[in-house]
This record gives C-alpha cells, structure tokens and sequence, in this order.
C-alpha cells in the first residue's frame, strides 16, 4: 500500500522520482553496493557519536534504502560504541494525512502503519535527531521522497529536530533539476556512502 500523494499534480517531480528509484535498485542489486553500505555505515556512525542522540528516530528500510537498522544495529544499544541511546521508529496514518515516532526497543516490529511499513506499537515520542530516507536529495538539503509528505509534515511540526538525511550517493540531485515547493523542509544534513553532505 503506497501512501497518498504529497505531490500528485507535480509531473517532473514523479518523472524524476521514477528515475531515481530505477538508479537505486540498479545500484543496490550491483556489485559495488556492499562496499558502499559499509562505508555508509561508519559515516552515519561518526554522525552519530557526535549527535549524541537521546532518542534516535530511524527507519525501517523500505525497497532498496540503506539499512540502517541492521548496519548500526550494534551500535545503537552499545555505550562502547558511543551510541547508548533510546529508538524510535515512525508510524504513517492514511487519515488525517500525519506521521508520529513510537518509542521502539529495537525487535523486528510488529505492527505496520497505514502505508504497510513496519513499526512499532510503542508509546508516541518525539526523538531529538531522526534518520530520514531520501530518494532524492540536494547538496542544500532538500529531499525528494515518494511523495506522501509525511517526513515533511512531521519536520515541519518539530523544527528543532536535527534531521539527518540518508541516502546513496548515486540519488543526489543537480540543483537545478529541483525545484523546492512550500512544503518542502531542509535536511540538516545528508550522509552517503562518500560522506557527509
């Protein structure tokens, strides 16, 4: 079940949505994707320690986004690591159109939200930094996603979040072929298998 559309009238942003999401799975099901989901993983990690998350909202890994789940898994629960910290996976409703982060301890969830994605039946949180997926970014920060505006909403809404956007390098945008809309909100920062953007 895909979620309602954010951006349905917009025909270049589909186009481009499309295109990107073929180069993802291209380069997900290539052989050089391994090797990138490694370097992904320390890069998001140094991040991390410095963030210092006290809650870390992630995501569950949809289609052939980085998994950062099973990549940090470790590293999120270890204080050895330096990621001892708290977890939150979001939850999308259909109606009205919102998204929220419910407390998670990190098991394979079992419940799903109204757009078929895994989460959790925890409490509703609100964590201080939130792992968001992009299909597409620029080097400014903006993101493209799969057009349901739940991430946007919910940045919207918490404005002091430090939202870290994680995404395959081979997804970044030329500025010029994206146009920002009203609703769009800035990732603070966006991690790649290359680093930190």
């Amino acid at each position: 079940m895909k979620p309602a559309s954010h951006d349905a009238l917009s025909g270049p942003r589909q186009t481009l949505r499309k295109n990107l999401l073929e180069r993802r799975e291209k380069f997900a099901a290539g052989p050089d994707a391994e090797a990138a989901g490694a370097a992904l993983a320390r890069h998001l990690l140094a991040v991390l320690s410095e963030l210092e998350p006290d809650r870390l909202g992630v995501y569950w890994p949809h289609r052939s986004e980085f998994n950062a789940v099973t990549a940090l898994r470790a590293d999120f629960t270890s204080a050895k690591k330096g990621i001892a910290t708290a977890l939150a996976l979001p939850f999308a409703q259909r109606s009205p159109a919102r998204m929220h982060y419910r407390a998670w301890n990190g098991d394979v969830p079992t419940r799903v939200d109204d757009c078929g994605i895994p989460s959790s039946a925890g409490a509703p949180v609100v964590p201080d930094v939130v792992l968001v997926p992009c299909v597409g970014y620029t080097r400014a920060g903006l993101r493209l996603g799969y057009g349901g505006g739940y991430f946007d909403r919910w940045l919207a809404e918490h404005p002091d979040v430090t939202a870290v956007g994680v995404a395959w390098a081979c997804a970044e945008i030329d500025a010029d072929a994206f146009a920002a809309q009203p609703h769009d909100q800035p990732l603070t920062l966006v991690v790649t298998e290359h680093g930190v953007v």
